[in-house]
């Protein structure tokens, strides 16, 4: 797809805290990578992903699609682990215990 000059890619905002939680994402990717031997040229080849890209998702950087994290996380096994993100809606929990408590009669 051919891109006008007045059409620029949006990426998403992303707050400092939150940036720090990539960074860790992406400093817990490198680590395991790192325990299984994998270099980047490895995890570049297993995913199709450039080590431009792989070097990104060891940084953190909020502009690769969470698609590429998963893939790295696929090929050191810990894809699965993305799905427990958000498993335990503590809050959520609460603020629905709130709304049925205020529903009594």
């Amino acid at each position: 797809m051919i891109r006008k000059k007045s059409e620029k890619s949006r990426s998403a905002v992303v707050f400092p805290g939150n940036r720090r939680l990539l960074g860790q994402l992406g400093e817990n990717i490198k680590l395991a990578c790192k325990r299984r031997g994998y270099t980047q040229v490895l995890i570049s080849e297993r995913t199709g992903l450039s080590r431009l890209t792989i070097r990104k998702i060891e940084k953190g950087d909020p502009s690769v699609s969470i698609g590429h994290y998963l893939a790295v996380l696929g090929v050191l096994g810990l894809a699965g682990d993305l799905a427990k993100v958000a498993l335990d809606d503590e809050l959520g929990r609460k603020l629905q215990d709130i709304k049925l408590m205020g529903k009594k009669k």
